[in-house]
């Protein structure tokens, strides 16, 4: 280890408790320890940035519900409605949504930033979900949107009726997992529409042969939100903030940017498991333990914004928690 490690090491086990006994708390002190470079590290502010897209192959019967319910969610945040907006007051944490591509037009209000890179995907069943040139454009605005502003983290939900759909689709051809590893019931399909859902998956997977770099696989497959996210992530790192990645759909995205970039794994805590059966293939790739299980499927960054708390406390039991030597405690011998 260098010798900033030896300290942060020696500075976590003097800490008034048994070597160990705080676990994967002591690990996140750690990670922001070393992701800003200090002893003394800050952890005081964190935004939520939800994308939202629609998707082509929902067209193909891949969602309980249609797709309108994507617009319909975007005003939901904007009036602070939803799930994302209850949990980021309730941790205070900042809330700004992104349409990345929604069906309908622009919204054209202050609480939502219009970034549309047209309405909605094609449909990856019968061609790419999107132009090289396109998912390239999406990239590069996730990057400046991931690096602005003066966060010390930033979490990344989304809104997409079959998004669930895309996201098996880049994870499986990113990874050589079966479809039937990755596809769950998203919104919540019957065992029917599974199976359709499925099948749908399967032809679309069909038309491109060959392994795939990230940057093509979210072409072909992703959405304008999966794109944009995982250019984010990739803004977020290189300014050196914490990226709390949500559940399936944004840990799709933090596997195509630390393949885009490697480093940008270093900055990556991975939130919670999610409900969705291929989350864990994603984890088991990324090489991630999650901070939660609770058994959400819900996106919009809610297990992103939930695990937030846990990292302001590992912070500040690195920085506020006595050691034995201010408290008088006696170590063990």
């Amino acid at each position: 280890m260098t010798n900033f490690d030896d300290d942060l090491q020696a500075k976590i086990d003097g800490k008034t408790k048994p070597l160990g006994a705080l676990g994967q708390i002591e690990l996140l002190a750690a990670k922001t320890a070393r992701l800003q470079g200090t002893l003394e590290p800050v952890m005081d502010r964190a935004r939520l940035v939800i994308f939202a897209g629609d998707h082509g192959i929902a067209r193909s019967g891949v969602s309980a519900y249609p797709a309108e319910v994507t617009r319909q969610m975007v005003l939901n945040f904007a009036g602070g409605g939803a799930a994302a907006n209850v949990f980021t007051r309730t941790v205070g944490m900042d809330l700004q949504v992104v349409n990345a591509g929604v069906c309908g037009g622009r919204f054209n209000i202050p609480q939502v930033r219009d970034e549309p890179l047209g309405e909605g995907t094609g449909n990856s069943v019968i061609g790419p979900a999107m132009s090289m040139e396109t998912c390239k454009k999406a990239i590069a605005i996730g990057r400046e949107i991931g690096a602005e502003g003066a966060w010390n983290a930033c979490a990344f939900g989304e809104m997409g009726i079959g998004n669930t759909s895309a996201a098996a689709l880049v994870t499986h051809r990113l990874t050589e997992a079966s479809l039937t590893t990755l596809v769950g019931r998203g919104t919540g399909l019957d065992d029917d529409g599974l199976i359709r859902k499925h099948e749908t998956l399967t032809r679309a997977s069909a038309r491109v042969s060959g392994q795939l770099g990230p940057i093509r696989a979210l072409a072909e497959f992703g959405g304008f939100e999966i794109a944009m996210m995982a250019g984010a992530m990739l803004g977020a790192a290189a300014a050196r903030r914490m990226i709390l990645v949500d559940g399936y759909i944004a840990s799709t995205a933090a596997l195509a940017a630390a393949r885009i970039e490697p480093k940008a794994r270093e900055a990556m805590i991975f939130c919670h498991l999610s409900g969705e059966p291929g989350h864990r293939v994603l984890l088991d790739t990324l090489g991630a333990k999650p901070l939660l299980q609770l058994d959400m499927r819900l996106g919009e960054g809610t297990g992103a914004t939930l695990a937030w708390p846990l990292v302001k406390a590992s912070v500040a039991m690195l920085n506020d928690m006595a050691s034995f030597a201010s408290a008088g405690v006696s170590e063990a011998e």
